[in-house]
């Protein structure tokens, strides 16, 4: 086994940031694990999330303020129904800005009184959602879409819309890139230009900007770095973390600052733009760990640059170099357990904003978030970037090391949920982790990603649910064994119905991921797809799911091999930044647009128990054709295996 050299002295003090826009309720993971490996290794690491602490401070009566002077400094023909709306309840949003805040942070449940009668926020455009709940009753419509569920959930509720309201006024008023969570991302997604962002960048700056700018530089003041690391997940924290390096960079030169995460490691593995190092000295790839080992070894001047790990640099030339030292990646057994300290974990929102049951475990509540096995076991999907380390590199620890890291976690953070976050979490793994909290009595709730396999027997899916486990969630994908096959998806329709028939008879939520516009997916095969999810909604197998239109990326084998799945891609703009979307011309020439508006709004439906004994194709805008799918084919299959077991 390969050990891991401690890096330099403990003096070396790195901050770990998350930028905005990730989630409001819980940290995003990536700086709980690298500060708690680093901290195993000597370093003096330390961590802050400057997106909630943006979203708290303009969601305050500080902020609303600073937003009221903005806007009146508007001349009226520019402002929206949204802004205008807000500036006549200006001061009921003043005044209940705060307390509402506190409610979602789990201070003051008592609010929730107020908040449910509707008299007390005020109301935007946001609340009109509410409008396609019908209470023939003439009571209360979210009754009907909540069902059973109590007062604190429908006041959570009606509170994210009042923050979704404010966030419009924000974009109306102040930033039109402003989200929650797709903040800015068009400048960053799939952009083999950097012009955009660095023309961003250059520009005046607004409210949103300063405040930003104000709150990373007060970090900088607490902790006094050496080394600055922004760890990017997703496109709409692009923007965000390089207004963050600018700051730093103009206020603290010395510092040095890298750049890590999601986004860096699907789209920028192509890098060759030298103006992301105006903002950044390094970009690194991949698992953390062991570039950072090898970078803080250069910073202490113990490691020249050419013997940095996946770690792009700038040479004094000008140009982008990649500099890959060949070392071994820090074994999954060894990355230590993630901390939140410095995290306030009494300051994140839980919000409820989408009844989809599965997403609203997504927003709400603060979940512990914790990797069961790195990378996946299967890694044979033809849409999933399977080329790439966080998917190729499969390694799993004990399930002692996993529940040795679960009681760490729960210790310090006094919280007992848990998000396990694998690309699919392998049911040998889940089994001995099931098997060894049991044994150790620990009481946990968890959730996480799985393959509906054939490995997920009743009697496993009621060990999960007896060891915690409370929702499930899983790619059925196409829904059609043709296209199943064609993807190397590894399972059918039928297995499918079979396991997810097993987790809920063990009292689990499953969520089904689905997928439309897949290469050579036709009318046909779409209206069978549905079809297969309204009896697996019929059949009680399935209680949630969501249709996503399929995504090539340059990392999958679609993207590396479209003629083996009949398609033609789109030739991409040459370009120096970033690189992941790809698009494909299908010869089918199907309109998925109007099929996914179908394909969602049954889905949504279904979800409610409404129109699962119709026809599917009532739900489609244009004529389609009947399904092919037996009518009671999930029914069948169901009760083969229960045939089977009686065997």
């Amino acid at each position: 086994m390969n050990t891991v050299q401690t890096p330099a002295p403990a003096t070396t003090r790195v901050l770990s940031l998350i930028p905005p826009m990730t989630q409001l309720n819980t940290p995003y993971p990536s700086t709980a694990y690298l500060t708690g490996f680093l901290r195993s290794h000597g370093v003096d690491a330390r961590q802050e999330d400057l997106a909630l602490a943006l979203v708290l401070e303009l969601f305050s009566p500080a902020g609303l303020d600073a937003v009221r002077e903005r806007i009146d400094a508007l001349p009226p023909r520019r402002r929206s129904a949204n802004v205008a709306a807000f500036v006549e309840q200006f001061e009921r949003y003043r005044a209940t800005v705060a307390p509402t805040v506190a409610f979602l942070q789990g201070r003051d449940s008592t609010l929730a009184h107020r908040i449910v009668s509707r008299n007390y926020l005020p109301e935007g455009a946001r609340f009109a959602s509410l409008d396609v709940y019908i209470d023939e009753d003439g009571g209360d419509p979210l009754a009907w879409a909540f069902g059973a569920l109590g007062l604190q959930d429908r006041a959570r509720h009606l509170a994210t819309l009042y923050l979704n309201d404010l966030a419009d006024v924000l974009r109306d008023a102040v930033d039109p890139r402003f989200e929650f969570v797709r903040y800015a991302e068009s400048l960053a997604m799939s952009q083999p230009s950097f012009d955009p962002l660095a023309r961003a960048l250059a520009a005046p700056t607004n409210l949103v900007d300063e405040t930003l700018v104000r709150l990373a530089l007060a970090a900088l003041e607490r902790h006094a770095p050496d080394l600055v690391l922004l760890s990017v997940p997703f496109p709409g924290a692009v923007y965000a973390a390089f207004r963050i390096a600018q700051a730093i960079r103009a206020a603290r030169p010395g510092v040095k600052l890298a750049l890590g995460g999601g986004y860096v490691n699907t789209e920028l593995r192509e890098l060759a733009e030298p103006r992301v190092f105006d903002f950044f000295d390094f970009v690194t790839l991949d698992a953390g760990e062991r570039p950072l080992l090898a970078l803080l070894e250069h910073l202490a001047g113990k490691r020249s640059a050419s013997r940095l790990v996946r770690t792009f640099v700038r040479d004094e030339q000008g140009r982008v170099r990649y500099q890959h030292f060949p070392e071994p990646d820090v074994p999954f057994g060894e990355v230590g357990t993630p901390t939140w300290d410095g995290l306030p974990l009494d300051k994140y929102l839980s919000l409820l904003d989408m009844l989809n049951p599965m997403h609203r475990l997504w927003s709400d509540g603060r979940w512990n978030k914790l990797t069961v096995a790195h990378g996946c076991y299967w890694k044979k999907c033809s849409f999933c970037d399977i080329s790439l380390d966080y998917i190729s590199r499969y390694e799993a620890a004990t399930a002692e090391t996993l529940v040795d890291r679960i009681e760490a976690i729960v210790a310090e953070t006094g919280q007992t949920g848990f998000h396990f976050v694998d690309e699919a979490a392998p049911p040998k793994v889940l089994r001995a982790l099931a098997e060894e909290l049991l044994r150790r009595g620990v009481s946990i709730s968890w959730w996480g990603n799985v393959r509906f396999e054939k490995s997920f027997t009743p009697e496993l899916c009621q060990l999960l649910a007896e060891s915690g486990c409370i929702a499930i969630s899983g790619g059925l994908e196409v829904a059609s064994d043709r296209l199943l096959k064609l993807m190397k998806k590894g399972v059918s329709v039928e297995q499918v119905a079979r396991v997810t028939h097993a987790f809920a008879e063990a009292g689990v939520l499953v969520h089904a991921y689905l997928m439309y516009g897949f290469p050579t997916q036709t009318v046909e095969d779409t209206v069978d797809a549905l079809e297969y999810v309204r009896q697996l909604f019929d059949n009680g197998c399935i209680q949630s799911g969501f249709f996503h239109r399929f995504s090539c990326t340059v990392h999958s084998p679609v993207g590396k091999n479209p003629e083996e799945y009949g398609v033609e891609l789109i030739p991409q703009p040459e370009g120096a930044f970033a690189r992941n979307d790809i698009g494909f011309i299908d010869p089918t020439g199907v309109d998925h647009d109007a099929l996914g508006r179908a394909l969602n709004k049954a889905l949504y439906n279904y979800m409610h128990g409404i129109g699962l004994d119709e026809d599917v194709r009532a739900w489609f805008e244009h004529r389609v054709p009947r399904s092919r799918v037996p009518r009671h084919f999930i029914a069948r299959a169901l009760s083969g295996a229960d045939r089977g077991r009686r065997r």
